[in-house]
């Protein structure tokens, strides 16, 4: 039966009783019973959803100063954090936290202004203000008797922010109770958010979510100290302990909850697609680089507004050092095992280091500015080397390539990789001794070569950051050349090169990467052009790629008796670091999350030009954006990446490779003689047709069959006004678009879903922005 409003008695028993944790609630309130009530007695659940945010909102005013009144808070955050999911995913429902309650006033007619607040207002208000409530969730500054109790509307929330860091140099007494109150609270705020898992992907942007976007505005006059609370609480962690190894196993650690927490609150509120907010030019494209002053992003996101207006060094040096402490986290494990508390939230840390630089240019430029990047590239490697082989990572595998991509647009990226690598993270690669550029080439060579199926869409991407760097490479080691040699004798046989439309790009991106070092770097890089030497056949084969019909069937044959997409053999691994476990496949079960494909390298990049002074600039798209509608964004790249010349536009594409009546794609002679005239192969021909002979004579007059020996002749030798004149660097730099958005909003919300098991707040819903399947 429908039950008044008025009747409190019945009404107070959901929230009154004492001993109830989170885990509780979820035991008592069963997911069928709610959604019995959501189709039965409709009017019942909106009036307990009424009722409870009515008592979070009385809590938020009277400021919870006695234990019965921070009990009732609190078993009405988790009552609302169980029945949320359950409003969302019905589309009927989805409204009704936004539709006003009709007298609801609270007694006295004059507050009927306030009652005109619609549910989901009302409820986010109370839950900010009780995120700053003394004595509850924070610190309280007076010390006399219940009676001068602050009161709540009076206190200036930025006096109270929860972790010193960016903009409070004051860090409080670190209070348990406190953490646990404020994690389930931030914990029912995360469920308000996920209203956003109940739509499907869209591709359209406007598509705001409304919980995010009145929380970020200005209604929330505790935007600014919780932003700065939540950015502070995480970069300020250390898991370790107050730095005393094994000591997270003398106490338990009320922190780590309450850090997770605000990493995934602080992700969610930065959910925002930048790449609308540049100013449209008549054609449509978006102008503005990153350097222009246009207003900062966000102007209707707070959150995002203050993450771009961070600027001093001090504040940047804070985040970019917590990041990195915490990134290191799973490495510094493998020295001590369990000395250190190992924490589980990387993937979240990886989607806020990405918001900061996308959102923050300045910081960017910072985090480029020293060697500290590699703190933060190590883990990423770490966990690309380590997810390789495992199918329910592949977004981890994604984001951290996404940021190495961001990185290697900036001349800075490269330059730094040239610090010799020390460190000795026990990793699942070969032995070498070389720079921060050979680990990050011997980990790429690694996922190609090893990694599982779904990763070869990245292989475009992995490939296009080893070019953005290749020109300020000053030595590779001989292990790394080697890999890249391997990579291209891959990429180049026959089979590989017919067999799909897109896979000679690899090809030129690898000719692209011996270019830039031969042209830019010849001085230090005699392991290269040793291994180069070596491997002379493969750029020959390359030159002599047959056209003819019957040798693109007969490489095409090939592929049937290899069917492993690129061999391991003869990649010379040799023996991994020791300490490191094998890249691991997902245990069969592991529940993984769907994503959304990501837009092809064309859509993911663009071209910029380096002249002589460093500065770059945007070259013009080329006119193949003119393509015909209606295509897949990741089935094929809008023109040949590499020609300066206009491509041919995917309408001439299709002539050239015809279709056969399956609709499957057949590559045809005109299609291969299309790419082929453009290799750029002339600065290696000529490398080889001078050195080749001068090599050979040295071994036969010297009967030398020494590596030692060719390496000193080849570090002594010189190329200079022998080869073709150097070609302007191209860098593909990273640009935004509503693609890469709405990737990183399903797999941001994917994290979450699957992090958030106890209690298992979405689990069993009916939700729609990905699926869960298991591996």
């Amino acid at each position: 039966q429908p039950v008044e409003a008025t009747d409190d008695a019945f009404w107070d028993q959901f929230w009154a009783d004492t001993a109830t944790s989170v885990q509780d609630v979820f035991a008592l309130v069963p997911a069928a019973e709610i959604r019995a009530v959501r189709e039965e007695s409709p009017s019942n659940l909106a009036t307990l959803c009424y009722k409870a945010v009515e008592k979070l909102v009385q809590g938020a005013e009277s400021g919870c100063h006695t234990e019965k009144e921070r009990q009732i808070v609190l078993n009405c955050s988790r009552l609302l954090t169980r029945i949320l999911p359950y409003i969302f995913e019905d589309p009927d429902w989805r409204g009704f936290f936004w539709s006003t309650v009709p007298g609801a006033g609270r007694g006295g007619g004059d507050e009927d202004d306030e009652n005109a607040r619609p549910l989901a207002e009302s409820l986010l208000l109370a839950v900010t203000d009780l995120l700053f409530c003394p004595d509850f969730t924070v610190q309280s500054h007076r010390r006399s008797t219940v009676d001068t109790a602050e009161d709540i509307h009076s206190i200036d929330s930025c006096e109270y922010i929860w972790e010193a860091g960016v903009g409070f140099a004051h860090s409080p007494q670190p209070n348990y109770i406190h953490d646990l109150n404020r994690t389930e609270l931030l914990k029912l705020l995360l469920t308000c958010f996920s209203e956003a898992m109940y739509l499907p992907p869209s591709s359209d942007s406007s598509n705001i979510n409304p919980w995010v976007q009145f929380f970020c505005s200005t209604e929330n006059r505790h935007a600014l100290p919780l932003f700065t609370s939540l950015l502070n609480i995480v970069c300020a962690y250390d898991p370790v302990g107050y730095g005393i190894p094994y000591n997270h196993l003398l106490f338990s650690d009320y922190r780590e909850p309450l850090v997770e927490e605000a990493a995934q609150v602080l992700i969610v509120t930065l959910d925002y697609d930048s790449s609308t907010s540049s100013s449209p030019t008549v054609d449509g494209t978006t102008t503005g680089t990153a350097m222009d002053d246009v207003d900062p992003p966000g102007l209707d996101n707070l959150f995002v507004n203050y993450l771009s207006r961070i600027h001093r060094e001090e504040d940047f040096q804070f985040i970019l050092k917590g990041v990195a402490r915490l990134l290191s986290n799973p490495l510094v494990q493998t020295y001590l095992p369990n000395s250190a508390k190992k924490i589980q939230f990387h993937q979240e840390l990886l989607v806020l280091f990405w918001k900061l630089c996308d959102f923050n240019k300045k910081f960017l430029f910072f985090v480029l500015k020293s060697s500290d990047v590699l703190d933060i590239l190590v883990p990423i490697l770490y966990f690309l080397n380590d997810a390789r082989a495992d199918q329910s990572r592949v977004g981890l595998m994604h984001i951290g390539v996404f940021i190495l991509l961001l990185l290697s647009g900036e001349r800075n990226f490269g330059v730094r990789l040239n610090k010799p690598y020390s460190v000795r993270v026990p990793m699942d690669i070969p032995v070498f001794t070389g720079t921060h550029a050979d680990l990050l080439i011997i980990v790429f060579h690694k996922i190609i070569t090893s990694g599982h199926q779904r990763l070869q869409p990245l292989f475009d991407c992995l490939l296009t950051i080893v070019v953005n760097v290749s020109p300020y490479l000053k030595s590779l080691s001989m292990v790394a050349a080697n890999k890249l040699l391997h990579l291209l004798e891959a990429f180049s046989t026959t089979w590989f090169l017919f067999s799909a439309i897109q896979n000679h790009h690899l090809v030129f991106f690898l000719l692209e990467v011996f270019n830039n070092i031969i042209q830019y770097q010849f001085d230090g890089n005699s392991n290269l052009v040793y291994a180069v030497i070596r491997k002379r056949n493969v750029f020959h084969q390359l030159a002599n790629l047959p056209t003819d019909s019957q040798s693109i069937q007969k490489g095409l044959q090939r592929k049937k008796k290899t069917p492993e997409p690129i061999s391991r053999t003869n990649s010379q691994d040799g023996v991994s670091m020791e300490g490191s476990h094998p890249a691991a496949p997902a245990e069969p079960g592991t529940l993984k999350t769907s994503l959304v494909a990501t837009p092809g390298i064309d859509k993911l990049t663009e071209k910029s030009q380096v002249s002589e002074d460093g500065t770059m600039r945007s070259l013009e798209p080329e006119a193949s954006q003119l393509s015909p509608e209606g295509n897949p964004p990741t089935a094929l790249s809008d023109g040949e990446p590499w020609s300066g010349e206009a491509s041919h536009s995917r309408r001439d594409r299709r002539r050239l490779s015809s279709s056969s009546s399956s609709g499957q794609w057949t590559p045809t002679s005109d299609w291969v003689m299309s790419w082929k005239s453009k290799l750029p192969l002339q600065t290696i021909m000529r490398l080889l047709q001078v050195l080749v002979p001068q090599v050979e004579k040295i071994c036969i007059d010297k009967g030398l069959t020494d590596e030692s020996e060719i390496l000193k002749f080849l570090q002594h030798g010189t190329l200079v006004g022998l080869l073709p004149v150097p070609h302007p660097i191209l860098i593909r730099k990273y640009q935004a678009n509503s693609g890469t958005a709405m990737w990183f909003r399903t797999y941001m919300w994917g994290v979450i879903y699957l992090r958030n098991v106890d209690p298992p707040i979405w689990y069993d819903t009916d939700v729609k922005l990905f699926e869960i399947q298991r591996v």
